[in-house]
């Protein structure tokens, strides 16, 4: 296993919750220790729920903080589904709220007639990143970057390619919309790494993922096969 991948392992996922959020709101202190904004990417989903509402909580100067979603499900905010609308429920809340939130879904008709206006609008973000989180779902993929999707080939382009891409709709048991997804170029753009994993199952998959294979098998690999930035796995049974 990579020397790059470094794992950071609680008994449940509470207790993760706490220390995820510990190391995250440093990771912003430092960055606004030397800068006048950080920039902290997240994904949705179930699982960081209870990491959003701990971090929500962390002593920052949330108002030089600039937030902004991996990727967003092709939905309206108040809709159950948005990951906008779960960020806004448990992160952007109390003190989180002076947080200057980017919103990956602008209202357009569809993510590809979105794209360009939000790759303009990323493109003016404080990069790097202070920290990007990403989750990895049961089939290996991260953000909304699906194994063998088409997209993987201008998603997980080397170089100065794209910010973001249009998905189309993922296959079941994955909600199915058609979403906006943040690139390789991008998730890798950041001073802190992490995937955040639950379960014994997603340990199982990423220890094989950590493995020699192609990344379009299984994209988390584009965080675990790199060596810009270490890869920090924070894990829970």
């Amino acid at each position: 296993m990579s020397p790059l991948i470094r794992f950071h392992h609680a008994q449940s996922a509470e207790a993760l919750a706490v220390d995820l959020a510990s190391f995250v709101a440093q990771c912003l202190r430092e960055g606004l220790a030397t800068r006048d904004r950080a920039l902290l990417i997240v994904s949705g989903g179930s699982t960081p729920m209870p990491f959003f509402k701990a971090l929500s909580g962390m002593a920052l100067d949330w108002s030089r903080v600039v937030v902004t979603l991996a990727d967003e499900r092709w939905l309206p905010p108040d809709h159950a589904d948005s990951n906008e609308r779960l960020l806004r429920a448990c992160l952007l809340v109390g003190a989180a709220s002076k947080a200057r939130f980017v919103p990956l879904f602008n209202g357009a008709s569809t993510p590809e007639v979105a794209a360009p206006a939000l790759e303009r609008e990323l493109g003016a973000l404080p990069w790097p990143a202070d920290v990007v989180v990403l989750g990895m779902g049961g089939d290996g993929h991260t953000a909304s970057l699906f194994p063998h999707a088409p997209e993987l080939v201008a998603a997980l382009a080397e170089g100065e390619g794209l910010r973001c891409v249009p998905v189309a709709v993922p296959a079941a048991p994955n909600v199915p919309v058609p979403r906006l997804s943040l690139t390789r170029r991008a998730l890798l753009d950041t001073r802190h790494l992490i995937v955040h994993v639950t379960g014994a199952a997603k340990l199982a998959l990423l220890e094989q993922a950590a493995q020699d294979g192609p990344l379009e098998a299984w994209p988390i690999r584009l965080a675990l096969h790199q060596s810009r930035v270490p890869c920090e796995v924070f894990h829970a049974d």
